[in-house]
């Protein structure tokens, strides 16, 4: 236990908390939005991994790492796009349709990894990122190398939540946003189109997870592995909820969920007789704690999951 008290350890879990919660954090501020128009899209962890598997893709073939992040995007938006088409517009029912969207990411991914390399031995390697230091910042003694000294889609994701936060709550937009999730009905009187709101919403929502998804790839490893979102595309959902649909709050559940994953892996490197398992559970006691304790208002948009019908 010394051991991680040690100032280079501390450092070393708090960079590593920060680095993991990058593409948790861009995927959750996306479904956010989504679900603040009234959309609930539990195919979060498709999206996420067919973004992965595209990034990869793409950087491996064009040799630009910023195209790869690009092509992710784009299919995130597309598989966001199936899923609106199918939620919004044929009012097919929103958990089911989530649960297709990561079969289908699931399977399509390995698909075409297969056919893409099916004369190669194993997936081959392609860069990623480098770390950005921030010129002064990153000299900072102890908040230096944790918060400056990251990479590019790092600094994207966190100065998306004072971005998305002044977009909700201070702007227009944001209100119809807003108002499309709780009253849907009283937009349409005013003659503004909750449909066009809602798959703008969604489709942004599928651009972040897919943008999150490309960081797993093109951001932090060499290859694309089948199924490396490993459940990040839920835990994003959890972090919604547990956030209670703002983006602050959703930045801090997202850097408790990153802290314990973080701390775990440097406990089992270090050796510490301590399961880690009971790390990885402490985050969802708390959510689900939470959601009891604050269960008759917990800020949930009162038309989320609900198809509105026009009359």
């Amino acid at each position: 236990m010394a051991d991680l008290l040690e100032t280079s350890i501390i450092i070393s879990v708090l960079a590593a908390t920060v680095r993991i919660a990058t593409p948790i954090l861009l995927a959750a501020l996306g479904e956010m939005i989504a679900e603040r128009s009234g959309v609930y899209n539990m195919g979060l962890e498709g999206t996420m991994l067919m973004g992965a598997f595209t990034a990869y893709i793409g950087a491996y073939y064009t040799g630009s790492l910023w195209l790869g992040v690009v092509i992710a995007m784009i299919t995130g938006g597309l598989m966001s796009l199936i899923f609106a088409f199918m939620v919004i517009t044929l009012k097919v029912e929103q958990i089911v349709t989530g649960l297709a969207l990561n079969l289908l990411g699931s399977g399509l991914s390995i698909f075409w990894l297969r056919a893409a390399f099916a004369n190669a031995g194993q997936t081959p390697t392609t860069p990623f990122f480098d770390t950005v230091p921030l010129p002064l910042l990153s000299d900072i003694p102890f908040l230096g190398p944790i918060l400056f000294d990251q990479k590019i889609l790092t600094y994207v994701a966190f100065l998306l939540v004072p971005a998305t936060w002044y977009f909700l709550f201070r702007t227009r937009y944001g209100l119809e946003l807003r108002c499309v999730g709780e009253n849907p009905k009283a937009l349409d009187i005013k003659g503004l189109n909750v449909a066009a709101r809602q798959y703008a919403a969604v489709v942004f929502g599928g651009l972040m997870a897919g943008l999150g998804g490309a960081f797993l790839t093109v951001g932090s490893a060499a290859r694309f592995v089948p199924e490396m979102t490993n459940g990040r595309g839920w835990l994003a959902i959890v972090i919604v909820i547990a956030g209670l649909w703002r983006p602050v709050p959703v930045l801090l559940a997202t850097l408790v969920f990153s802290f314990l994953d973080a701390l775990q892996l440097q406990i089992q490197g270090i050796g510490v007789a301590i399961p880690y398992q009971l790390l990885l559970a402490m985050p969802y006691v708390c959510a689900i704690l939470a959601l009891a304790i604050r269960r008759s208002h917990s800020g949930a948009p009162a038309m989320l999951g609900i198809p509105y019908w026009r009359r």
